[in-house]
């Protein structure tokens, strides 16, 4: 193994930023959900009487494969790399319209629209953070290494 692959990035060097450790431990949380709801719903479609068993197990299975992509992005932000920004933000833009859906409903389903709507937010600004993006090396279009603008 070569010193450049193990190198650290001086911006990464030093603890992790909380926002960037809050900012994992909020994907985290919606992976987790899914999964959640990925058993509720395949273990409802094989034990119990859903109206169409076909539907309710593929959208188990659904819900636990789209769970793989911020639990991915979570481990990614606490190891401070800087490919796993990309994925939390599209989990939290994808979360946004569910959550409007669910505030929509005329049921219990209002509260967990709430819930998401401010994780998904919470997370947004959490991760668009300067701080945060330091913290993963991430740098604007056409910066150099040493953070000066490129021709």
């Amino acid at each position: 193994m070569s010193s450049e692959q193990t190198s650290v990035a001086p911006e990464t060097a030093g603890p992790r930023p909380r926002r960037l450790t809050y900012a994992a431990a909020l994907a985290a949380l919606e992976g987790l959900a899914l999964v959640a709801g990925g058993v509720w719903m395949l273990v409802e479609g094989l034990a119990g009487d859903p109206d169409d068993r076909q539907s309710a197990v593929t959208g188990g299975v659904t819900l636990i494969v789209l769970a793989l992509l911020p639990l991915l992005a979570a481990r990614g932000l606490l190891g401070r790399r800087s490919w796993s920004r990309g994925p939390a933000v599209i989990t939290q833009i994808m979360a946004l319209p569910v959550a409007y859906n669910l505030l929509q409903a005329d049921s219990v389903a209002i509260p967990a629209g709430i819930a998401l709507a401010v994780v998904a937010v919470a997370a947004l600004i959490l991760l668009i953070n300067p701080a945060t993006t330091r913290a993963l090396g991430i740098r604007g279009p056409g910066r150099a290494q040493d953070g000066k603008q490129q021709p």
